[in-house]
């Protein structure tokens, strides 16, 4: 089975449509799937639920598809470093699932491998828990969190063969291995597309039964999301 596509638009053709959920990885503009944010971006698909970390920032990453009122849900742990998500939450233009950040990593893990829901002391005795299940073992309270999937999944890894196993770069392994076992198809972008059997067993940080579609970009923009100088 050849999973190679040509670019990042013809990764996505086919797969995604309005209405769908979607996970996509990385942290802040770390570790981010660049090509196939801007190929969404493009397909003018809109009424889509992201699940990510956060929602980059103005202009860049997924804050893109909220300039273009592409994304009418996030499900996300961090909401900082972009005012036009702040401006269309503030003005109910926006919903909002607003999950604690490890909660929402083990929302997604689960998801991936079949497990409904889970319980976590997370959250207990505040908003978070509003409306939830909560059971108490051993003397402590928790809440009971359901599991997360996706239509699609976004994914940015450093290296891939070309059956699909994957190998990410440092920090930006970050929430990518969690949203690719989430979705029920997986679109990844890498820098590098190697022959079967290039890597050690022990290398695979995610094996290739997790991703179906992968698109080679070599030359991805790596922004640095906050930058600060000092003189000397």
């Amino acid at each position: 089975m050849n999973k190679i596509y040509p670019d990042a638009a013809t990764a996505l053709d086919g797969l995604v449509e309005d209405g769908m959920t979607l996970a996509v990885g990385g942290f802040g503009l770390c570790g981010i799937p660049e090509a196939l944010i801007a190929a969404l971006r493009d397909s003018g698909k809109k009424n889509l639920t992201v699940i990510s970390n956060n929602a980059g920032v103005d202009g860049f990453g997924l804050g893109q598809l909220l300039t273009t009122r592409q994304i009418s849900k996030m499900i996300s742990s961090y909401v900082g470093e972009n005012k036009e998500f702040e401006r269309q939450y503030l003005a109910g233009e926006l919903k909002l699932d607003f999950t604690p950040q490890g909660t929402l990593a083990e929302k997604l893990r689960a998801g991936g491998a079949g497990i409904p829901a889970f319980y976590t002391k997370t959250g207990y005795g505040t908003l978070v828990a509003e409306g939830k299940e909560t059971r108490q073992f051993n003397g402590e309270w928790y809440v009971m969190e359901h599991s997360l999937t996706a239509d699609v999944s976004l994914v940015k890894a450093r290296k891939a063969d070309k059956s699909g196993n994957l190998l990410f770069n440092k920090t930006a392994r970050n929430f990518n291995p969690l949203a690719a076992m989430a979705g029920k198809v997986c679109v990844v972008e890498v820098e590098e597309i190697v022959e079967t059997g290039s890597f050690e067993p022990d290398q695979v940080h995610l094996p290739g039964v997790y991703v179906q579609r992968l698109v080679l970009n070599a030359q991805s923009e790596k922004r640095i999301e906050q930058r600060t100088v000092r003189s000397a």
